[in-house]
């Protein structure tokens, strides 16, 4: 029993030991999360979450670790425990297991996932994105496969991103180490700190050998993603705190990111200033220049700042002084990141986002720039973006040539560059046609003038219909609504209105047209020439109500206009009620009809008026002996009518 209670408390001891070892262990790697050091802190809680030890802070914290590192798979797994452990967590993490969840393609639990974040978090505006935009898979793909990617043949075994063109060279950021034995890591990703990099674009557009780019910008700290003005002689680019030797600290201790300002001197980098919005306390990164270098738009978690991180842009002075840093606002920023801003010649701004509707990670997101406003942001679709971190797109203009950083698996290292060519640009543009013709004869109507309108009725463009009548816009912005009016000598202006679908494709508005003069001649109806319905009469009445006068004042015109003509008003009924009665009836109101014209000016010589009653009948509605019918009240429409029949033009 004695030697019992020895092992009993010896195995508690140890038990208890084992406990204090893994809670040591785990502030340990606390702390080193704490300092951004995820790599290490990795390690740390996923020797003690082997060993079985649970801990919903320390499952949050691994998740997060994996997160920020961009390895969502991997993320995804602590995440998933942590939902096990306490479904209960705060919405965020919620989002962000959505992410990982896009990661490995499981796009119907990550959008079950996103529900309930949109649950929890009804004002985040990446949940409104999300419930606005539930078919937002639909969208991409809608906006896919206008890429041809390939390996930009410079990438190493480490990370390589972000590039820009200086001349006939391409800059870029890698963390490959060529300083020999002494390699200085970066304790957050565990490689080497990024210095900038240059290759030169050769004649059949590959690129060199990638080589240090000047001395005088590379530090032992991070430098990364560079941006040229046009003239070549002043360049942005992102560097750790540091300058002159001296490395800058936020409260924490933490060396956060900077945009510097270097100006080319004698084909030399000199003159490296940090530009004066900087902060010790905040992070600043990846400029951007407007394509008449009047504005640089950059990254920042400065305060103002909506989420993790937003796009800002400050105005440059002639004087080379800057404005106040300007948050983009919710068009464009979410509570998540926006990074890596990059304006192209034609002004649109393209940016990595995890914020908005994706495939996964960072997507790369488009939108026009309209001076203080932007156009609907849509993301570029695959294969720019996949589930992994797409980001750093850059392209020429011109040759619709350019390149993207990302981490997707089948690459080199951390994170890849890869150059593209753009087949066919994102606009959702669609061919409107149709044609246009006469209503009467279905004839087609060559050389009317299309006019083409918004829903607002602005007049956007023209055109002219062909020889057989057609005519066609092409570039028509999807999603829209538009009118187009239809006009020519002698016919009646007439116009449709069409909403285009939000895919590329063709749409078909046809018009009639009335002819302006029309032709008639004896045993003519006028009814169908001046295009009178049913001149209605109340129940059992034989009155001309004022609706019925209106279409009778069309008539009467024409009768004054033409004082020769005679006609006969024949008025005619449904089967319903007996055949007596409806022959009565009808009589009543052609002779009512004959009297109004009279009265207002029309000689009784040139007007005879009956009442045909159901005696001829348009259709089989007949209703003898009964005075039922089995047809519809359409049916019995068609016999209901008015004729007012030419029976002499002289």
């Amino acid at each position: 029993m004695k030697l019992k209670k020895i092992i009993y408390s010896t195995f508690l001891f140890l038990a208890a030991l084992q406990a204090f070892s893994q809670k040591a262990s785990v502030e340990a790697a606390d702390k080193q999360y704490e300092r951004f050091s995820f790599i290490d802190a990795i390690k740390t809680y996923e020797r003690v979450a082997e060993k079985g030890y649970k801990d919903e802070k320390m499952f949050q914290k691994l998740g997060n670790a994996y997160y920020f590192n961009a390895e969502l798979s991997k993320a995804g797994r602590w995440y998933e425990e942590l939902f096990a452990m306490n479904a209960n967590q705060e919405p965020e993490y919620y989002y962000r297991f959505s992410q990982c969840l896009k990661s490995i393609g499981e796009y119907k639990r990550a959008n079950k996932v996103l529900e309930e974040f949109n649950a929890k978090s009804g004002n985040d505006q990446r949940a409104k994105l999300y419930a606005s935009n539930k078919d937002y898979l639909e969208d991409i793909k809608a906006n896919s496969g206008r890429f041809n990617i390939e390996d930009a043949g410079i990438n190493s075994n480490y990370s390589d991103y972000g590039t820009a063109f200086f001349g006939n060279k391409l800059i870029f950021a890698s963390a490959r180490d060529t300083v020999g034995v002494y390699r200085r890591v970066f304790k957050w990703t565990n490689q080497s700190f990024t210095n900038l990099y240059s290759a030169e674009v050769t004649p059949n557009g590959r690129l060199g050998k990638p080589v240090r780019f000047a001395n005088k910008i590379n530090s032992k700290f991070h430098e990364s993603t560079p941006i040229f003005t046009r003239d070549g002689k002043t360049m942005y680019f992102t560097r750790n705190n540091f300058l002159d030797g001296k490395k800058g600290k936020d409260s924490q201790k933490i060396t956060l990111l900077k945009i510097y300002r270097a100006s080319l001197e004698n084909d030399k980098w000199t003159n490296i200033i940090e530009l004066p919005f900087n902060s010790d306390d905040y992070s600043i990164a990846h400029p951007a220049l407007s394509p008449d270098d009047k504005e640089l738009y950059f990254a920042s978690n400065m305060p103002g700042t909506l989420g993790q991180s937003d796009l800002f842009k400050v105005t440059i002075n002639f004087d080379g002084t800057f404005s106040k840093p300007e948050n983009l606002g919710k068009s464009i920023n979410t509570e998540g990141r926006e990074t890596f801003p990059f304006i192209s010649d034609d002004n649109e701004l393209y940016f990595a986002s995890d914020g908005r509707p994706g495939l996964g990670g960072l997507d790369v997101f488009v939108t026009d720039i309209k001076g203080n406003t932007f156009s609907e942001v849509k993301n570029i679709g695959e294969p720019i973006n996949g589930n992994k971190d797409d980001f750093g797109f850059f392209i020429d203009s011109k040759s619709r040539i350019g390149f993207f950083t990302s981490n997707r698996d089948g690459g080199h290292g951390y994170d890849d560059i890869y150059k593209f060519s753009e087949t066919r640009k994102l606009k959702c543009e669609q061919n409107l046609f149709g044609t246009i013709s006469e209503n009467e004869t279905g004839k087609p109507i060559d050389n009317a003038r299309v006019s083409l309108l918004d829903e607002n009725f602005t007049f956007i463009k023209e055109t002219y219909t062909n020889a057989t009548g057609k005519y066609r816009y092409k570039d028509i912005d999807c999603g829209k609504k538009y009118y187009v009016r239809a006009e020519k000598r002698d016919f009646e202006t007439n116009e449709g209105k069409i909403s285009i679908d939000k895919k590329m494709g063709d749409s078909e508005l046809s018009i009639g047209l009335d002819k302006r003069i029309k032709m008639f001649g004896i045993g003519s109806d006028l009814a169908k020439t001046l295009n009178i319905p049913i001149i209605y009469f109340d129940l059992d009445k034989s009155f001309i109500r004022k609706d019925a006068a209106f279409e009778l004042e069309k008539v009467l015109a024409v009768m004054k206009e033409y004082p020769k003509i005679k006609i006969d008003i024949r008025s005619h009924t449904d089967c319903r009620q007996t055949a007596t009665y409806n022959e009565a009836l009808s009589d009543r109101r052609a002779k009512s009809t004959r009297d109004w014209l009279i009265k207002n000016g029309i000689e009784t010589s040139r007007l005879t008026a009956k009442g045909y009653g159901e005696s001829q009948l348009l259709n089989d509605c007949s209703c003898e002996p009964t005075n039922n019918s089995n047809c519809s009240e359409e049916q019995h429409q068609l016999n209901r009518r008015s004729e007012f029949i030419v029976v002499a033009v002289d």
